[in-house]
Protein backbone atom coordinates (compact mmCIF):
# COMPACT_ATOMS: atom_id res chain seq x y z
CA UNK A 1 0.00 0.00 0.00
CA UNK A 2 1.80 3.04 -1.49
CA UNK A 3 0.99 5.80 1.57
CA UNK A 4 2.40 9.50 1.29
CA UNK A 5 2.24 10.69 5.01
CA UNK A 6 3.42 13.35 7.02
CA UNK A 7 2.72 13.97 9.98
CA UNK A 8 -0.42 16.17 11.10
CA UNK A 9 0.04 19.32 10.27
CA UNK A 10 -1.59 22.62 11.57
CA UNK A 11 -4.20 24.25 9.40
CA UNK A 12 -1.60 27.12 9.19
CA UNK A 13 -0.29 26.04 5.56
CA UNK A 14 -3.86 25.65 4.17
CA UNK A 15 -5.32 29.04 5.45
CA UNK A 16 -2.49 31.36 3.66
CA UNK A 17 -3.41 29.69 0.36
CA UNK A 18 -6.87 30.91 1.26
CA UNK A 19 -8.64 27.42 2.19
CA UNK A 20 -11.04 27.89 5.02
CA UNK A 21 -12.47 26.17 4.47
CA UNK A 22 -25.23 -9.65 10.54
CA UNK A 23 -23.28 -8.36 6.94
CA UNK A 24 -24.97 -5.91 4.72
CA UNK A 25 -24.36 -6.41 1.30
CA UNK A 26 -21.69 -4.07 -0.25
CA UNK A 27 -21.93 -2.83 -3.80
CA UNK A 28 -21.06 -5.58 -6.25
CA UNK A 29 -17.05 -6.08 -6.62
CA UNK A 30 -16.26 -6.00 -10.91
CA UNK A 31 -15.30 -8.91 -12.55
CA UNK A 32 -11.58 -7.18 -13.02
CA UNK A 33 -11.62 -6.07 -9.60
CA UNK A 34 -7.12 -7.25 -9.58
CA UNK A 35 -6.59 -5.02 -12.18
CA UNK A 36 -8.12 -1.95 -10.87
CA UNK A 37 -6.36 1.31 -9.05
CA UNK A 38 -7.64 3.88 -7.18
CA UNK A 39 -5.82 7.17 -5.66
CA UNK A 40 -7.45 8.23 -2.25
CA UNK A 41 -6.65 11.58 -1.11
CA UNK A 42 -7.19 12.04 2.65
CA UNK A 43 -7.82 14.11 5.42
CA UNK A 44 -8.84 11.60 7.70
CA UNK A 45 -7.24 10.29 10.93
CA UNK A 46 -3.77 8.01 8.76
CA UNK A 47 -4.60 4.69 11.32
CA UNK A 48 -8.22 4.79 10.35
CA UNK A 49 -7.65 5.23 6.45
CA UNK A 50 -4.88 2.27 6.88
CA UNK A 51 -7.19 -0.07 8.22
CA UNK A 52 -9.66 0.74 5.85
CA UNK A 53 -7.28 0.51 2.82
CA UNK A 54 -5.87 -2.65 3.99
CA UNK A 55 -8.99 -4.19 4.41
CA UNK A 56 -10.52 -3.15 0.98
CA UNK A 57 -7.50 -4.00 -0.89
CA UNK A 58 -7.94 -7.91 0.25
CA UNK A 59 -11.44 -7.79 -0.31
CA UNK A 60 -11.67 -6.70 -3.71
CA UNK A 61 -7.68 -6.78 -5.43
CA UNK A 62 -8.51 -3.33 -5.85
CA UNK A 63 -4.80 -1.09 -5.00
CA UNK A 64 -5.09 2.06 -3.47
CA UNK A 65 -2.41 4.77 -3.51
CA UNK A 66 -2.83 7.37 -0.53
CA UNK A 67 -1.78 10.72 -0.61
CA UNK A 68 -2.54 12.23 3.55
CA UNK A 69 -2.75 15.84 4.90
CA UNK A 70 -5.05 18.17 7.05
CA UNK A 71 -8.22 17.83 5.33
CA UNK A 72 -8.19 21.74 4.53
CA UNK A 73 -5.10 21.85 3.10
CA UNK A 74 -6.36 18.62 0.79
CA UNK A 75 -8.99 20.76 -0.02
CA UNK A 76 -6.81 23.30 -1.37
CA UNK A 77 -4.91 21.62 -3.17
CA UNK A 78 -8.01 19.60 -4.83
CA UNK A 79 -9.22 22.92 -6.25
CA UNK A 80 -5.48 23.88 -7.27
CA UNK A 81 -5.26 20.95 -9.34
CA UNK A 82 -8.98 21.23 -10.53
CA UNK A 83 -9.54 19.02 -13.53
CA UNK A 84 -5.85 17.60 -13.46
CA UNK A 85 -5.91 16.04 -10.33
CA UNK A 86 -5.24 12.60 -10.08
CA UNK A 87 -7.17 11.56 -6.81
CA UNK A 88 -10.42 9.52 -7.29
CA UNK A 89 -11.61 9.73 -3.95
CA UNK A 90 -11.51 12.60 -0.81
CA UNK A 91 -11.86 11.15 2.44
CA UNK A 92 -11.85 13.81 4.94
CA UNK A 93 -12.55 14.43 8.57
CA UNK A 94 -15.29 17.59 8.62
CA UNK A 95 -18.25 18.23 5.82
CA UNK A 96 -17.74 22.09 5.29
CA UNK A 97 -13.96 20.27 3.13
CA UNK A 98 -16.98 18.36 1.39
CA UNK A 99 -19.14 21.09 0.52
CA UNK A 100 -16.61 23.54 -0.83
CA UNK A 101 -15.72 21.27 -3.35
CA UNK A 102 -19.13 20.33 -4.06
CA UNK A 103 -19.74 24.09 -4.36
CA UNK A 104 -16.96 24.35 -7.01
CA UNK A 105 -18.57 21.54 -9.14
CA UNK A 106 -15.82 18.91 -8.53
CA UNK A 107 -17.51 16.15 -7.16
CA UNK A 108 -19.63 12.89 -9.08
CA UNK A 109 -22.72 11.85 -7.85
CA UNK A 110 -22.62 9.07 -5.11
CA UNK A 111 -24.29 5.90 -6.57
CA UNK A 112 -27.80 5.86 -4.92
CA UNK A 113 -27.40 2.21 -3.37
CA UNK A 114 -24.46 3.74 -1.42
CA UNK A 115 -25.97 7.10 0.19
CA UNK A 116 -28.87 4.74 1.14
CA UNK A 117 -26.74 2.87 3.34
CA UNK A 118 -26.77 6.18 6.18
CA UNK A 119 -29.40 8.62 7.04
CA UNK A 120 -29.48 10.99 4.60
CA UNK A 121 -28.97 13.93 7.21
CA UNK A 122 -25.18 13.06 7.31
CA UNK A 123 -24.60 13.15 3.76
CA UNK A 124 -24.75 15.82 1.01
CA UNK A 125 -28.37 17.58 -0.08
CA UNK A 126 -27.21 16.71 -3.36
CA UNK A 127 -25.75 13.62 -2.73
CA UNK A 128 -22.63 14.60 -4.09
CA UNK A 129 -21.23 13.03 -1.29
CA UNK A 130 -21.55 10.57 1.83
CA UNK A 131 -21.39 10.33 5.43
CA UNK A 132 -18.92 7.99 6.67
CA UNK A 133 -18.23 8.68 10.37
CA UNK A 134 -19.17 11.09 13.36
CA UNK A 135 -18.17 12.37 16.48
CA UNK A 136 -19.03 14.97 18.92
CA UNK A 137 -17.74 18.25 20.24
CA UNK A 138 -17.23 18.11 23.68
CA UNK A 139 -14.95 19.80 26.64
CA UNK A 140 -12.25 17.87 28.31
CA UNK A 141 -12.13 19.18 31.96
CA UNK A 142 -9.75 18.23 34.25
CA UNK A 143 -11.69 16.54 37.65
CA UNK A 144 -9.19 18.40 40.49
CA UNK A 145 -9.63 21.57 38.76
CA UNK A 146 -13.15 22.19 37.65
CA UNK A 147 -15.91 20.94 39.74
CA UNK A 148 -19.24 19.47 37.87
CA UNK A 149 -21.20 22.20 39.57
CA UNK A 150 -19.15 24.84 37.93
CA UNK A 151 -19.08 23.26 33.69
CA UNK A 152 -20.42 25.59 31.81
CA UNK A 153 -24.44 25.75 30.36
CA UNK A 154 -23.19 26.52 26.98
CA UNK A 155 -19.77 26.60 25.11
CA UNK A 156 -20.48 30.30 24.65
CA UNK A 157 -19.70 31.18 28.80
CA UNK A 158 -16.05 30.03 27.44
CA UNK A 159 -15.70 33.41 26.73
CA UNK A 160 -16.56 34.78 29.97
CA UNK A 161 -14.29 36.21 32.97
CA UNK A 162 -14.98 32.92 34.59
CA UNK A 163 -12.87 31.24 32.75
CA UNK A 164 -10.26 33.45 32.14
CA UNK A 165 -6.69 31.62 32.14
CA UNK A 166 -8.73 28.09 32.49
CA UNK A 167 -9.20 27.31 28.60
CA UNK A 168 -6.99 25.21 25.88
CA UNK A 169 -8.26 25.26 22.70
CA UNK A 170 -6.55 24.63 19.05
CA UNK A 171 -7.70 27.66 16.68
CA UNK A 172 -5.39 26.45 13.57
CA UNK A 173 -6.86 22.83 14.02
CA UNK A 174 -8.49 21.81 10.55
CA UNK A 175 -11.36 20.64 13.71
CA UNK A 176 -11.84 23.86 15.13
CA UNK A 177 -13.49 25.40 12.11
CA UNK A 178 -16.29 23.87 11.96
CA UNK A 179 -17.00 25.05 15.54
CA UNK A 180 -16.42 28.50 14.56
CA UNK A 181 -19.06 28.09 11.32
CA UNK A 182 -21.48 26.68 14.04
CA UNK A 183 -21.36 29.43 16.28
CA UNK A 184 -21.95 31.88 13.19
CA UNK A 185 -24.97 30.12 11.78
CA UNK A 186 -26.23 29.74 15.05
CA UNK A 187 -25.91 32.57 16.92
CA UNK A 188 -25.02 35.37 13.87
CA UNK A 189 -21.39 36.93 12.91
CA UNK A 190 -21.25 39.36 15.23
CA UNK A 191 -21.63 36.93 18.06
CA UNK A 192 -19.64 34.61 17.17
CA UNK A 193 -16.84 36.97 16.82
CA UNK A 194 -17.49 38.10 19.95
CA UNK A 195 -17.37 34.99 21.13
CA UNK A 196 -13.51 34.60 19.69
CA UNK A 197 -12.50 37.55 20.93
CA UNK A 198 -13.23 36.27 24.90
CA UNK A 199 -11.66 33.44 23.69
CA UNK A 200 -8.47 35.21 22.74
CA UNK A 201 -8.53 36.56 25.83
CA UNK A 202 -8.99 33.34 27.90
CA UNK A 203 -7.38 30.49 26.25
CA UNK A 204 -3.82 29.35 25.36
CA UNK A 205 -3.72 28.01 22.40
CA UNK A 206 -2.30 24.83 20.98
CA UNK A 207 -1.48 23.27 18.21
CA UNK A 208 -4.15 20.56 17.69
CA UNK A 209 -6.65 18.95 19.73
CA UNK A 210 -4.11 16.07 20.95
CA UNK A 211 -2.08 18.89 22.55
CA UNK A 212 -5.48 20.64 24.23
CA UNK A 213 -6.61 17.22 25.88
CA UNK A 214 -2.93 16.16 27.15
CA UNK A 215 -2.52 19.88 28.55
CA UNK A 216 -6.04 19.29 30.65
CA UNK A 217 -5.48 15.81 31.80
CA UNK A 218 -1.81 17.22 33.25
CA UNK A 219 -3.37 19.83 35.14
CA UNK A 220 -1.87 22.75 32.12
CA UNK A 221 -5.17 24.10 31.68
CA UNK A 222 -8.50 23.31 33.11
CA UNK A 223 -10.18 22.73 30.48
CA UNK A 224 -10.21 22.05 26.51
CA UNK A 225 -12.57 22.45 23.43
CA UNK A 226 -12.26 19.18 21.44
CA UNK A 227 -13.63 16.60 19.42
CA UNK A 228 -14.59 13.71 21.93
CA UNK A 229 -12.36 10.76 20.15
CA UNK A 230 -9.26 12.99 21.32
CA UNK A 231 -10.01 12.18 25.03
CA UNK A 232 -10.64 8.75 24.16
CA UNK A 233 -7.63 7.83 22.45
CA UNK A 234 -5.28 9.36 24.89
CA UNK A 235 -7.21 7.05 28.20
CA UNK A 236 -6.58 4.45 25.82
CA UNK A 237 -2.76 5.03 25.38
CA UNK A 238 -2.14 5.96 28.93
CA UNK A 239 -4.41 3.57 30.95
CA UNK A 240 -7.36 4.80 33.42
CA UNK A 241 -5.42 5.34 36.13
CA UNK A 242 -3.52 8.07 34.14
CA UNK A 243 -6.63 9.89 33.79
CA UNK A 244 -7.20 13.22 35.72
CA UNK A 245 -9.76 14.37 33.82
CA UNK A 246 -12.93 13.55 31.69
CA UNK A 247 -15.35 14.64 28.89
CA UNK A 248 -18.76 17.15 29.30
CA UNK A 249 -21.51 17.10 26.96
CA UNK A 250 -22.71 20.61 26.62
CA UNK A 251 -26.85 20.15 27.41
CA UNK A 252 -29.66 21.74 25.81
CA UNK A 253 -28.91 21.19 21.99
CA UNK A 254 -26.20 23.66 22.85
CA UNK A 255 -24.15 24.91 20.26
CA UNK A 256 -21.14 23.23 21.87
CA UNK A 257 -22.10 19.91 21.27
CA UNK A 258 -22.20 20.01 17.20
CA UNK A 259 -21.86 16.29 15.38
CA UNK A 260 -19.11 16.70 12.86
CA UNK A 261 -19.23 14.30 10.39
CA UNK A 262 -16.36 13.05 8.45
CA UNK A 263 -17.66 11.79 4.19
CA UNK A 264 -16.17 10.73 0.91
CA UNK A 265 -16.57 11.69 -2.03
CA UNK A 266 -15.69 10.68 -5.65
CA UNK A 267 -13.87 13.66 -7.88
CA UNK A 268 -15.84 14.22 -11.23
CA UNK A 269 -12.78 13.51 -13.28
CA UNK A 270 -11.71 10.20 -11.38
CA UNK A 271 -10.14 8.34 -13.71
CA UNK A 272 -10.96 5.23 -12.33
CA UNK A 273 -14.70 6.40 -11.00
CA UNK A 274 -15.78 2.55 -10.73
CA UNK A 275 -13.17 1.41 -8.43
CA UNK A 276 -13.98 5.07 -6.43
CA UNK A 277 -17.36 3.98 -6.11
CA UNK A 278 -16.75 0.62 -5.05
CA UNK A 279 -14.52 2.13 -2.09
CA UNK A 280 -17.20 4.59 -0.87
CA UNK A 281 -19.85 1.71 -1.36
CA UNK A 282 -17.02 -0.30 1.00
CA UNK A 283 -16.99 3.02 3.48
CA UNK A 284 -20.76 2.68 4.82
CA UNK A 285 -21.06 -0.81 5.15
CA UNK A 286 -21.70 -3.09 7.28
CA UNK A 287 -18.05 -4.66 7.60
CA UNK A 288 -16.11 -1.21 7.21
CA UNK A 289 -18.24 0.52 9.65
CA UNK A 290 -18.02 -2.51 12.10
CA UNK A 291 -14.41 -3.17 11.67
CA UNK A 292 -13.56 1.04 12.84
CA UNK A 293 -16.37 0.29 15.67
CA UNK A 294 -14.38 -2.26 17.43
CA UNK A 295 -10.96 -0.65 16.73
CA UNK A 296 -9.86 1.09 19.84
CA UNK A 297 -8.48 3.77 17.03
CA UNK A 298 -10.91 5.66 15.51
CA UNK A 299 -13.33 6.53 18.42
CA UNK A 300 -16.04 7.97 16.17
CA UNK A 301 -19.71 7.08 15.75
CA UNK A 302 -20.32 4.56 12.49
CA UNK A 303 -22.89 6.15 10.42
CA UNK A 304 -24.61 2.93 8.99
CA UNK A 305 -27.93 1.90 11.18
CA UNK A 306 -27.54 -1.13 13.51
CA UNK A 307 -23.83 -0.57 13.75
CA UNK A 308 -23.08 0.00 17.50
CA UNK A 309 -20.17 2.44 18.42
CA UNK A 310 -17.28 2.06 20.19
CA UNK A 311 -18.71 1.15 23.77
CA UNK A 312 -16.48 3.89 25.95
CA UNK A 313 -18.00 6.20 23.79
CA UNK A 314 -21.64 7.67 25.18
CA UNK A 315 -24.67 6.68 22.72
CA UNK A 316 -25.01 8.54 19.61
CA UNK A 317 -29.20 8.30 20.15
CA UNK A 318 -28.53 10.29 23.49
CA UNK A 319 -26.24 13.15 22.40
CA UNK A 320 -28.13 16.60 21.86
CA UNK A 321 -26.49 17.80 18.82
CA UNK A 322 -27.79 22.01 17.99
CA UNK A 323 -30.49 21.90 15.12
CA UNK A 324 -27.92 23.09 12.46
CA UNK A 325 -27.39 20.25 9.55
CA UNK A 326 -24.94 20.05 6.48
CA UNK A 327 -26.19 23.03 4.22
CA UNK A 328 -26.52 25.36 7.16
CA UNK A 329 -23.09 24.60 8.27
CA UNK A 330 -21.58 25.53 5.08
CA UNK A 331 -18.11 25.38 4.24
CA UNK A 332 -16.29 27.17 6.53
CA UNK A 333 -15.53 30.12 4.28
CA UNK A 334 -16.01 32.71 7.15
CA UNK A 335 -14.52 30.61 9.60
CA UNK A 336 -10.88 31.46 9.11
CA UNK A 337 -11.77 35.07 8.56
CA UNK A 338 -13.07 35.43 11.71
CA UNK A 339 -10.25 33.48 13.74
CA UNK A 340 -8.01 36.52 12.00
CA UNK A 341 -10.23 39.24 13.62
CA UNK A 342 -10.27 38.09 16.81
CA UNK A 343 -6.22 37.90 16.69
CA UNK A 344 -6.51 33.43 17.13
CA UNK A 345 -4.51 33.40 14.02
Amino acid sequence: MPVVSPSRRSLGRAISLGVLVALATPMAWTADAAAASLTLYSGQHEQSVNMLVADFQKRTGISVKVHSGEGPEIANQILTEGKSSPADVYFTENSPELMLLEEHGLLAPVDPKTLAEVPAQYSSPSGQWVGVLARENVLAYNTAMVPAAQLPASLMDLAGPAWKGKIGIAPSDGDFLPVVSAVAALKGRDAALQWLKGLEENAQTFDDDEGVVAAVNRGAVAAGIINNYYWARLAQELGKAAMHSAIYHFPNHDVGAMVNVSGAAILKTAKNADAAQQFLAYLVSVPAQTLLAKANVTFEYPLHPGVAANPVLTPFDQLQPPPIGIAKLGDDGDAAKLLREAGLL
